[in-house]
């Protein structure tokens, strides 16, 4: 059976630089995934403005309101 203690010197820090590249890949992949999905959820609730407006539920000036409600002009 092999233990940590047979494991020769040069295996640890191959297994840790592996390791921590690993890891380092999902975060990457995981924050690409989570922008392009806040991404596609903006541009979803844009669609549904712009149809609420075309189908005359909603004035313009509400659809702009709504669009600018999240930017930082707004906030001012």
């Amino acid at each position: 059976m092999l233990t940590l203690a047979d494991i020769n010197g040069d295996l640890i820090p191959v297994v840790a630089i592996i390791g921590g590249c690993g890891i380092g890949a999902v975060a990457i992949i995981g924050g690409m995934l989570t922008a392009v999905s806040q991404r596609s959820q903006v541009e979803r609730s844009r669609r549904e403005i712009a149809a609420y407006i075309a189908e005359g539920s909603m004035t313009p000036e509400e659809g702009e309101r709504l669009l600018n409600a999240g930017s930082p002009e707004a906030k001012k």
